[in-house]
């Protein structure tokens, strides 16, 4: 006759999660304390010369007194961002910008993709590394000196560009005092100057991708252009979108060195800028505040557009900057 055993008390266990979680802390702390160090330096250079200057952005509601200092000058709230809405030169300066910036990564971006692509096709060695070397240089070349050449090669009178069309009797239009063209030579001579830094970039995603979908397109039948299609584009997409994003969350923050250096009273028309309208601002008329009050206004947009851009990649694509 069988008997009937109680059942088994029921325990509950508990579970192995992060119970401790100071302890692990510790414990990642003792163990890998070289690479905790190493973070502290850049930490540190973040935190002193990007995070502590921006509560000097209070700059741009005050009525700067360089007596009263910064925290001790008069607050005026709004009055400086008007002063600049009103400005007669405010659309222009805006126009100018975007039109300058946007130009500027529409022809870069598929350039430096292209070059990357390229030089990635290439078997020959030397023949790479000699047009890596070749495209990668001109990044190293101060902006004082691009300008320079620029000038040197589009003077009307002794341009090398102007002594070439006048032995052929064809008189050159003058290229640096005509605002339609500055646009172009602005872009295209940093197109010039950057497109071998921004291939790396992308010779660096294409050396990541897997090898055996390059066997499987081979076997497959695929072209050289198909395996670009196939394999190449996606597997440098996310790096392309990452950078993309990035570029157009930049896309009011021109520098204003290039621009200001080849602006001139003829083709101010198109060459003022917002950057250089704060440098002539703040720093030749001494107005802080209202060059604050500019640049805050300035890194907002941008951060409106690369919140809004990293918001439809993500949709489009799947990658973004955040997961």
């Amino acid at each position: 006759m069988h008997t009937l055993q109680p059942p088994a008390p029921v325990t509950t266990a508990k579970p192995r999660g992060r119970q401790r979680p100071k302890l692990s802390l510790r414990r990642s702390l003792r163990r890998h304390w070289q690479l905790y160090l190493l973070i502290i330096p850049p930490m540190v250079y973040f935190l002193v010369f990007k995070y502590i200057p921006m509560s000097n952005a209070v700059l741009a509601f005050k009525n700067y007194n360089v007596v009263q200092g910064i925290w001790g000058s008069d607050w005026v709230g709004w009055l400086n961002f008007e002063a600049f809405f009103s400005n007669p030169v405010f659309w222009s300066l805006v126009k100018n910008t975007f039109l300058l910036s946007f130009y500027t990564v529409i022809a870069s971006f598929p350039i430096a993709v292209i070059l990357a692509l390229a030089l990635n096709e290439v078997r020959q060695g030397f023949f790479r590394k000699t047009v890596q070397l070749v495209t990668y240089a001109p990044y190293f070349i101060s902006t004082v000196v691009v300008v320079s050449m620029i000038i040197l090669m589009l003077s009307p009178r002794l341009g090398i560009i102007s002594r070439g069309l006048g032995f052929f009797g064809v008189d050159q239009p003058d290229l640096l005092g005509n605002p339609d063209y500055f646009r172009h030579i602005y872009v295209w001579s940093d197109v010039w100057q950057t497109a071998g830094y921004s291939a790396v970039i992308y010779l660096a995603a294409l050396a990541g991708i897997d090898q055996s979908l390059y066997e499987a397109a081979k076997v497959d039948g695929a072209s050289r252009i198909r395996k670009i299609i196939h394999v190449d584009l996606p597997g440098i997409m996310p790096t392309a979108v990452i950078i993309l994003v990035l570029a157009v969350g930049n896309i009011m923050a021109i520098g204003f060195e290039k621009a200001f250096l080849l602006q001139n009273n003829l083709n101010l028309g198109q060459s003022e800028i917002i950057a250089t309208y704060v440098y002539k601002t703040g720093l030749l008329n001494a107005d802080f505040s209202l060059a604050t009050a500019v640049g805050l206004f300035n890194s907002v947009i941008n951060l409106l557009l690369l919140v809004f851009v990293n918001m439809i990649a993500k949709r489009v694509t799947g990658n973004g900057l955040w997961s």
